[in-house]
C-alpha cells in the first residue's frame, strides 16, 4: 500500500508541470498606454458582435484585500478581465460536448504590472483542442483586431 501511495505522488509530481503547461495562457505585450489597450479590448469584442457581460477589475480587487489576506506585493498596476459569449459558437462547441458549458463564458484579460508602465499584456485562457479551438479561433481573432495597431 506504501509503495502504491508513493507511486501515486510521483505521478502526480510529474504531470504537474505538464498540466500548467497545457493550460497556459496565450497572450502578447504590446507598447502602449493601458486605458487605449482596453478600449481597443473593447471596441474589437463589440466589433465581433458580441456583449460584454462584465468588466472583472481583478487587480483593483486583489490591491484592496492585500492586506486582509497577508500580501505584500501589489501584483498589477492595471488587470481586468472582459467576459463576454457567443451563442453561435458556444451552440457549436457544446452540441460537440455538453461539458464544454464550463468554459463558459469566455474571458480576455488585459493586464499591467509593476515596473512595466507602458507594456500591456492581453490574453485568453489556453483550451484543449478539438471543438474548443472554435473558440480559441474567435478570441485569436479579437485580439489580434484589437492589438493591429501596436
Amino acid at each position: 500500500m506504501k509503495k502504491l501511495a508513493i507511486a501515486a505522488a510521483v505521478a502526480l509530481a510529474v504531470a504537474a508541470p505538464a498540466q500548467a503547461e497545457e493550460h497556459a495562457p496565450v497572450a502578447r505585450t504590446v507598447s502602449g498606454a493601458y486605458d487605449d489597450v482596453m478600449f481597443d479590448v473593447e471596441t474589437a469584442i463589440t466589433n465581433a458582435g458580441l456583449v460584454i457581460d462584465a468588466v472583472n477589475h481583478v487587480g483593483d480587487m486583489l490591491e484592496r484585500t492585500k492586506e486582509d489576506v497577508g500580501g505584500t506585493e501589489t501584483l498589477f498596476t492595471n488587470a481586468k478581465v472582459f467576459n463576454f459569449c457567443s451563442a453561435d459558437v458556444s451552440r457549436a462547441v457544446m452540441e460537440a460536448d455538453p461539458m464544454n458549458l464550463q468554459f463558459c463564458p469566455y474571458t480576455i484579460f488585459v493586464m499591467e504590472q509593476p515596473g512595466t508602465v507602458g507594456e500591456v499584456t492581453v490574453g485568453r485562457r489556453s483550451y484543449p483542442s478539438g471543438a474548443m479551438e472554435q473558440v480559441s479561433a474567435m478570441l485569436d481573432s479579437i485580439i489580434d483586431e484589437a492589438l493591429s495597431g501596436y
